[in-house]
């Protein structure tokens, strides 16, 4: 079936644009067309030209005003037919070799997971945001028995997604990352329940003689995360200076259940503690106790150089400590206490008893002062109004008021 032709004015200085009929299964549709020249071939001097198309002559008209532009800027790209999903599989092959392989293995469970399926087929010059933030909101939404992601998980996806089209960009795939206009689910923050001192004490009597009491006791009065704790080696603990280097922890290996490995910490720098006389001791009265263990074991001791380990030295899963954690607070009443919550108490106390914000967050290891102070911050202003309480006794108690 011919096309039906109909001449529309000239868009700003480059071709014109023609209203187009074309019949499709005893169906009319209707169109607008403009052609662009957006360059010569070097072989043939002939002019190149690109077709623009849309429902709307005012549509085609802005497309053709930018296109202009942009072959006059020299910022024209020749749009890609490559799609979303072949983009990302070159992405995570080609262009993470600097990031860590734990690092790859989450960015690819999510792309697989998540972005592919949803988006894989979509072309990438014609992804947009809106077509992202309904992507997002699906995300977030339950069906039947099955949860919606939460917002955490959301912004992850969202992180990786983003950077996957910024590199995009810097190759020329892309003009702009039409993921930076949407929105993100917030996330409400839950609050942190440290133990308070009667707990503790009870806590500390309840490990008394357990297997993981050291190991307990190390991430109650120093903060270490359980992979930390769980990862700490000897060769990073100095008991005659009594300070501990943290530069690893223990994490599961995404995709593989029960499969462990050490890698870098969180926020992928080491960092040095100077941990309390106390704990000094506990370790170095751990250490005896394991040497007295390797010597008992014999040839079926696995020496990975491990703070803690099981009976023969195999390393220990973090969830096996966790769970023996579970137990033990329960059996105090406190059920629902986190094995988190021996790191929260950690931070409360070091701020109540004086130290300096940006020492704590040395001490955890956040990645900033900000960091630690928006997740404690209630603790700095409690202590605030402590102070200016006593203050306030003091200038009674001068002033005779």
């Amino acid at each position: 079936m011919p096309r039906k032709k109909t001449m529309g004015r000239a868009a700003n200085g480059n071709g014109s644009i023609r209203k187009r009929t074309v019949t499709r299964n005893g169906t009319e549709y209707t169109y607008w067309e403009a052609r662009c020249t957006v360059g010569y071939d070097p072989g043939t001097g002939r002019q190149i030209q690109k077709s623009i198309t849309g429902k709307t002559q005012k549509e085609v008209a802005q497309k053709l005003k930018q296109m202009s532009l942009d072959v006059d800027n020299g910022t024209y790209q020749e749009p890609s037919k490559m799609t979303v999903g072949e983009w990302l599989d070159i992405w995570l092959e080609t262009y993470l070799g600097g990031v860590r392989p734990y690092t790859v293995l989450n960015y690819t469970q999510h792309v697989n997971n998540h972005i592919k399926p949803a988006l894989g087929k979509v072309r990438l010059d014609k992804l947009n945001t809106h077509t992202i933030q309904q992507f997002y909101n699906e995300l977030g939404t339950a069906h039947g028995d099955k949860p919606g992601l939460s917002p955490k998980t959301i912004k992850c996806v969202h992180g990786i997604f983003h950077k996957a089209l910024q590199q995009a960009i810097a190759i020329g795939y892309l003009h702009s990352n039409p993921t930076t206009a949407c929105e993100l689910p917030k996330a409400e923050r839950k609050d942190i329940k440290p133990l308070d001192d009667d707990a503790i004490r009870a806590f500390m009597e309840a490990i008394q003689g357990h297997r993981f009491e050291v190991l307990y006791l190390v991430t109650l009065f120093t903060g270490l995360r359980r992979g930390e704790v769980c990862g700490l080696t000897w060769d990073c603990v100095d008991l005659d200076r009594g300070t501990i280097f943290i530069n690893k922890q223990l994490q599961q290996v995404p995709g593989h259940s029960g499969e462990f490995r050490l890698t870098p910490t969180k926020n992928g720098k080491g960092r040095m503690i100077t941990p309390a006389a106390f704990v000094v001791d506990a370790l170095r009265r751990h250490k005896v106790r394991q040497t007295e263990a390797r010597l008992k074991a014999g040839p079926l001791w696995q020496e990975e150089g491990l703070v803690f380990t099981d009976e023969v030295g195999h390393r220990l899963s973090p969830n096996t400590v966790y769970h023996n954690y579970k137990r033990l607070v329960a059996s105090i009443g406190l059920p629902d206490a986190r094995l988190h919550d021996l790191r929260h108490s950690y931070a409360v106390a070091s701020l109540r008893a004086g130290d300096d914000i940006k020492t704590v967050q040395s001490n955890l290891g956040h990645h900033t002062a900000a960091f630690t102070l928006d997740v404690y911050g209630h603790v700095t202003e409690e202590m605030k109004r402590a102070s200016a309480d006593r203050m306030e006794k003091f200038i009674q108690s001068v002033s005779g008021a």
